[in-house]
C-alpha cells in the first residue's frame, strides 16, 4: 500500500510539474507604455470626441465662461497620425490642426495652428467619461487680450 501512494505522489507532482512549465501557452502581451496609456486615455481606441454638453464647464480666470462655449467640441485622433478638429470654440482653437505631447511625462499637449490655444502647452486629466484641459494664454497683443486667461474646460465624452 505505501509504494502504492508513493507512486501516486510521483505521478501527481510530475504531472503538475509539466502544467507549471506552460507548454503551448501563448506569449504574454508587453504592457502599454506611458504614451500608449496617455494617447488611450485622449482618443479612446483611436478617436474620442469631448464636448461640453452633458456636464461640462468652462471657466476662465475662475470665472465661469460655460455659455460662450455651450456647443463646443474637441474631437482628437490617434491613427494614422494625430490630428484634431474643434467645433463651436468662440475663436479660441483652430477649427483642425494636429496635436502632440509636449515632453515626455505624457501628461500635457500642445494643439497646432494660428488661433490663441494653439502652440500653449495643455495640462490634461482624464478620468473615466472626463477630460480635463488646463492651459493659459498670456496677453501680449490687443487680439490676444480678449480672450487672455488661465482656462479650465472640463469635458465629457460624447
Amino acid at each position: 500500500m505505501r509504494f502504492y501512494l508513493w507512486k501516486i505522489a510521483v505521478l501527481v507532482f510530475f504531472v503538475m510539474g509539466l502544467q507549471a512549465c506552460g507548454g503551448d501557452d501563448p506569449t504574454p502581451t508587453p504592457p502599454k507604455s506611458k504614451e500608449e496609456i496617455a494617447t488611450e486615455a485622449l482618443t479612446g481606441s483611436g478617436t474620442q470626441t469631448w464636448v461640453l454638453s452633458g456636464g461640462g464647464k468652462v471657466t476662465r480666470d475662475g470665472t465661469d465662461v460655460s455659455s460662450q462655449y455651450a456647443t463646443f467640441e474637441l474631437t482628437l485622433i490617434s491613427a494614422p497620425s494625430k490630428t484634431y478638429t474643434s467645433k463651436n470654440s468662440n475663436d479660441l482653437f483652430d477649427a483642425n490642426g494636429t496635436w502632440a505631447f509636449a515632453g515626455t511625462n505624457f501628461d500635457k499637449i500642445t494643439l497646432s495652428g494660428s488661433k490663441p490655444a494653439a502652440t500653449r502647452e495643455m495640462s490634461f486629466t482624464q478620468s473615466g467619461s472626463n477630460l480635463k484641459l488646463v492651459f493659459s494664454i498670456p496677453a501680449p497683443g490687443a487680439r490676444v487680450n480678449a480672450v487672455a486667461g488661465d482656462y479650465v474646460f472640463d469635458l465629457v465624452k460624447k
